[in-house]
């Protein structure tokens, strides 16, 4: 579903007092004053009433299982903000609509990798924190990242990182790394993340190689090696990988830490690895396109999601790792102690960042495109 944008109108008016009558006539000059100026048209509202409430409509664009509907009703009830909601399945999907000219969206969600590019491509507009009084629950550690030094961009949705997960009952070897996807006694049994830098980084990392390489010789090795998994892979989800671990269709799989966590519920056989090789870590980030119609609003509805106990819902639905510190009083410790969703501190120290790699993007995406066509 896609957010579509809408003509809105500001709240709010403004009375004259006929006090006296160079008073009325001043009035009536503003009033000519303004029609003219409004004659000019063309320019957009920023989202705010004369009473400086927020109005109109929020255009969202985010990840799919990602943002609980009843947090979104919740802001829509307390702001008479009109929330709609469009979804992408990868970064490069939300960079390509956005590249090609939507600039209907008011606020969107981008890995960090992604904040980096937005940013050197001016796609961004910088964030007026004094909007978001909430930004102070937001650990020190998921501010200033490198992907926005100065914290000028982005604010801290979630982040976590990638993992193994396997249904016993089916996988009968011991998986310990990602180099145990290879095994041909998993031929048409995995589900992957459909995301280039999360698979290609796999295979990488599985090399002994940075996730973030960008030598062509390294890259062409880990493209030749990629396609030796083809025969195992049986899906591509970024979505939601845990419903093919949970129905039996797929017996292992490298998914988002969340959906591990989230199948576990479903189905005790399914177990997750943090891989030996190290993981590939993300954060993803709020951020405000450059044309945004609302920008006021996309602030205001930031700093609602920051609030500890709304925070702490999105993460109950979708148990993601939480950055907003004073949430995690309201998330129950089964979900805070999982190290598929909260890395301990060795598997963290031991994982990368997935990061921009500047003009070798077209290596991966020319890798990725004829590794999904065979």
């Amino acid at each position: 579903m896609k957010g579509l944008l809408r003509t809105t109108k500001n709240k709010g008016g403004s009375r004259v007092k006929k006090i006296k009558k160079t008073a009325f006539l001043m009035g009536v000059l503003v009033l000519a004053l303004s029609l003219l100026a409004g004659c000019g048209g063309g320019e957009k509202s920023n989202g705010t009433g004369e009473d400086g409430k927020i109005s109109g409509e929020l255009n969202l664009f985010n990840w799919s299982e990602y943002m609980p509907q009843s947090v979104i009703d919740k802001f829509q009830e307390k702001y008479g903000v009109k929330v709609n909601y469009g979804t992408y399945s990868s970064n490069e999907e939300m960079l390509a609509k956005l590249m090609a000219g939507a600039s209907q969206y008011d606020l969107t969600v981008a890995s960090g990798y992604m904040v980096d590019i937005m940013v050197k491509k001016g796609l961004l507009q910088e964030i007026d924190f004094n909007n978001i009084p909430n930004f102070n629950n937001i650990g020190e550690d998921f501010k200033n990242k490198d992907f926005d030094p100065e914290n000028k961009y982005s604010v801290a949705y979630m982040w976590g990182g990638s993992v193994i997960a396997y249904n016993s009952d089916k996988v009968k070897i011991p998986i310990t790394g990602y180099k145990d996807l290879w095994d041909p006694s998993l031929n048409n049994s995995l589900v992957v993340l459909d995301d280039h830098r999360e698979i290609i980084g796999m295979t990488l990392k599985k090399l002994g190689y940075s996730e973030n390489e960008t030598d062509e010789n390294k890259l062409k090795e880990a493209e030749a090696e990629l396609k030796k998994l083809i025969p195992n892979i049986k899906a591509y989800d970024s979505d939601s990988p845990k419903t093919l671990l949970i129905n039996g269709e797929a017996a292992a799989g490298l998914v988002w830490g969340a959906e591990a966590y989230l199948a576990q519920q479903e189905n005790p056989a399914i177990k997750a690895v943090l891989p030996e090789e190290g993981m590939s870590l993300w954060q993803d980030c709020f951020v405000i396109p450059k044309d945004a119609p609302n920008k006021k609003a996309a602030e205001e509805f930031i700093s609602f999601i920051l609030d500890p106990e709304i925070s702490a819902e999105i993460s109950r639905e979708f148990p993601y790792a939480n950055p907003n510190m004073a949430a995690h009083q309201h998330i129950d410790k089964k979900i805070l102690e999982n190290p598929a969703v909260y890395p301990p501190a060795e598997a963290l120290a031991k994982g990368e960042f997935i990061k921009d790699v500047g003009d070798a993007t077209t290596i991966y995406d020319r890798i990725w495109s004829e590794v999904k066509t065979e």
